[in-house]
């Protein structure tokens, strides 16, 4: 049967004839003349090979309706076929006669070789389809092509354009300041030579022909379509579900599936049209969970039907289906087990096992900022508030919203060491040994351990002072982390004290920041023997 698009030769003779017609505005020379000759041929060429195929079409359509036993329904697209074949070839014939008459009155009819003899004329073109008043064949046509595309909309649910458009619809006419006010008449014969005109004349029939094509096929798929007829037979495996726990029992049900090519079934879900593909309703959405039961589970029931034609008039099949939404579950891992610590990086992975591969969440949080990873799930959450609400979502459903303690982050202990030896050690530090001050920071081990990158501490310096009695020696600065303490070693006596002052303390955090960290300056001393 015909199909309903252009074939590539009608494609090219499409652009040939807007292109000639564009030519056709600039000066006609007896080689364009010609042309629209070649183009004029085509076109009744193509013209009559798509008549054959749609009388073929015909034919198919009466033999599949006798093959099927003559039933009423199908005689009736029989007779609608005849019809359309009928209009048709009336609006076909008439054409005819206008290209006939064109060519004797203008174009002085045929020579020995069959060629119009007087190619170039206009005027009389011009007086057999426009006319003095407006009221030349071209009108006549123009009733003729619309009632023509009226009445074939009846059987075709296809919106077919004009077929005798006046300038100002056409797509292409209507940019033109020339043209856009020209009627049918005017825009296609006024100025048009005789070859031109036939040629115009010719597309009409073509587009005639196609448009009767389009409508056939539409006939001829009606024709059968009431015979539930299985002619695709598959077999279907339905498994209880595509994920099975190990040691739990797969179950399934294996049966033969059938449908048919000659029926276009008309599917609904909860009230909504499903996309069909070869006879087979595809369902896709999104699961909506909320009223979730004791088990995480929120039971759904789906609505459908199937409707087709069948020989005794339509059917409609209704069908009902259970299902559940469990409720996503997600596991929070994260090296800062809560509390979280204020101003800090604390990394946490939220994983959801029953989602897999669907798992794409999306974190948010109040009274924190959230930073993500690249990687799914895994994000890093610096609290800036006393509690933080982290709010986990996943495909624009919210999933939970867990709630975290923020605490300040731990003050470090100061450790002290002179010439090794540690500054509490009860026994002193021999004077000897006394010729240099080391002094750090301490992180509290925990807080090291969950943010290693937020527990830099580091001292700013310190007053180291020697003590004799009730007198202070001498005293020395050092600077951050302790240093040399030569100068008061060599003054240093048994008996003597050590008193170490710290400056202050600094932290930096994950993002290189630095600040102070208020841990006070209580003196350190050290007995010398």
């Amino acid at each position: 049967m015909a199909g309903t698009k252009e074939t590539p030769r009608q494609k090219m003779i499409g652009m040939m004839y807007l292109v000639l017609t564009a030519l056709l505005a600039l000066q006609v020379t007896s080689a364009i003349l010609d042309k629209f000759v070649l183009l004029n041929n085509s076109l009744e060429q193509t013209t009559a090979e798509a008549s054959k195929v749609n009388q073929q079409v015909l034919n198919s359509i009466k033999a599949t309706v006798e093959k099927s036993g003559n039933r009423a329904t199908d005689l009736e697209i029989v007779k609608q076929a005849d019809q359309v074949r009928k209009e048709t070839a009336d609006v076909i014939a008439q054409i005819d006669g206008l290209k006939q008459r064109i060519i004797t009155e203008a174009g002085g009819g045929l020579d020995e070789t069959g060629s119009v003899k007087n190619l170039s004329e206009e005027e009389k073109v011009a007086q057999i389809m426009v006319g003095g008043n407006h009221n030349g064949e071209a009108y006549t046509l123009k009733k003729k092509l619309d009632d023509y595309i009226a009445g074939l909309s009846k059987y075709s649910p296809a919106k077919y354009s004009s077929l005798a458009m006046n300038a100002k619809d056409d797509p292409i006419s209507s940019r033109s300041p020339e043209q856009r006010n020209k009627d049918f008449g005017e825009l296609n014969f006024a100025q048009t030579p005789v070859p031109a005109a036939l040629a115009v004349l010719s597309q009409r029939q073509t587009d005639v022909r196609r448009i009767e094509g389009e409508v056939l096929d539409v006939l001829a798929s009606k024709v059968g379509a009431q015979d539930v007829k299985f002619d695709k037979i598959i077999a279907k495996l339905s498994m209880d579900s595509k994920v099975v726990v190990a040691g739990t029992k797969f179950k399934a049900e294996m049966f033969l599936s059938a449908s048919s090519s000659g029926i276009q079934p008309r599917m609904s879900l909860n009230g909504g049209p499903v996309r069909i593909v070869d006879g087979t309703g595809l369902i896709e959405f999104t699961a909506q969970g909320g009223s979730y039961d004791k088990n995480g589970l929120a039971k759904r029931t789906l609505t459908g039907s199937i409707s087709y034609d069948s020989p005794s008039g339509p059917k409609t099949v209704p069908l009902t289906a259970e299902y559940f939404v469990a409720k996503p579950s997600y596991q929070i891992e994260t090296g800062t087990l809560p509390p979280l610590y204020l101003g800090c990086a604390n990394k946490l992975s939220i994983q959801s096992p029953q989602l897999g591969a669907l798992w794409s969440p999306n974190i948010s949080a109040d009274g924190a900022a959230v930073i993500q990873s690249g990687e799914k799930g895994k994000v890093t959450v610096v609290p800036s508030a006393a509690s933080v609400a982290l709010n986990i979502s996943n495909g624009g459903s919210l999933l939970g919203t867990e709630r975290f303690k923020v605490s300040k982050v731990p003050r470090p202990t100061i450790e002290i060491f002179i010439g090794g030896t540690r500054a509490n050690d009860p026994r002193g530090v021999p004077v000897s040994s006394a010729r240099s001050v080391r002094i750090q920071a301490v992180s509290d081990p925990s807080f090291a351990a969950f943010s290693p990158d937020d527990a830099n501490f580091r001292t700013t310096g310190a007053t180291v002072s020697l003590v004799r009695g009730t007198k202070r020696v001498k005293a020395a600065k050092v600077g951050a982390g302790g240093g040399s303490i030569g100068e008061i070693a060599a003054e240093a006596q048994p008996g003597d004290r050590i008193i170490v002052e710290v400056d202050g303390v600094q932290r930096r955090n994950f993002r290189g920041e630095i600040s102070d960290v208020p841990v006070g300056n209580a003196p350190v001393q050290v007995s010398l023997y």
